[in-house]
């Protein structure tokens, strides 16, 4: 039943956020998108899927490459949004409903999977990894991109927390280790990764969600009330005692089934 009620919440909050996580400049600009084609090689001839696609940024960055891009998301507000932003631009993209915990699609069905900035609301990620292996051909290549907690779990109990109270929608950020762990169970090979830092502007991050000025206060009172130790680690920038900014990290990971 939680994991019902979270994923209801996921819906609610990504439907009346849609238009924000378009337009999001920690989503639509990172440094990452690039690096797919790169990464990836992708060929003319591929069908590359594209879970939980957000505003559309893994798919745009694709569609060039690629033969099809199957675009998905389990919010269908957020998936018509996006369709409406990228129709007019590319026709090789497919937009489906769809869980990233159970997958809508036969098994050996993709050259390639993508999931980018959306684990950390999956309540089950182990369902998700084991799906991604299902639905990707032999030979074919993952690139997860995540929001990571630090391997300290009082940092990562932090962060955690952070993220809920900000996004009630928030399921919880594995660490690498977590990650790699599960990769490895489902026959996911890593083959290369980058780890980085990623800077919140605290005022536009903390309303993409937030749902109250009430809740923008707790946030920033958790954050305000952090130990040295912890401050330190994520980079916590006040003025005027006013949160401006944060840091934390994002692990990029392709691995090959």
């Amino acid at each position: 039943m939680m994991e019902d009620n979270l994923k209801e919440k996921v819906k609610s909050v990504f439907g009346k956020n849609a238009d924000k996580y378009v337009t999001s400049a920690i989503h639509a600009k990172g440094d990452d998108l690039p690096l797919l084609a790169e990464w990836l090689e992708p060929q003319k001839t591929w069908v590359v899927l594209d879970i939980a696609t957000g505003g559309g940024h893994v798919s745009k960055a694709l569609a060039p490459h690629a033969g099809t891009v199957i675009s998905t998301d389990l919010t269908e507000a957020m998936l018509e949004n996006t369709a409406r932003h990228l129709k007019e631009e590319y026709d090789n993209i497919l937009y489906v409903i769809a869980d990233a915990e159970s997958l809508p699609f036969l098994p050996e069905s993709f050259d390639a999977a993508v999931c980018r900035i959306a684990p950390h609301h999956f309540p089950h990620p182990e369902k998700f990894i084991r799906e991604t292996a299902r639905v990707l051909k032999t030979g074919g290549k993952f690139i997860l991109i995540d929001n990571v907690a630090p391997e300290e779990n009082e940092w990562a109990l932090f962060m955690n927390a952070t993220e809920k109270l900000r996004d009630t929608s928030h399921a919880r950020c594995l660490s690498k280790n977590e990650w790699r762990q599960l990769l490895q169970e489902n026959n996911l090979k890593e083959i290369q990764s980058l780890d980085r830092k990623k800077t919140f502007q605290y005022p536009a991050w903390v309303r993409r969600t937030a749902e109250s000025e009430e809740q923008v206060r707790r946030v920033e009172k958790h954050l305000l009330g952090a130990d040295a130790a912890v401050q330190e680690y994520f980079q916590i920038d006040v003025e005027n005692g006013e949160v401006r900014t944060f840091v934390i990290d994002e692990w990029m990971v392709m691995a090959q089934k």
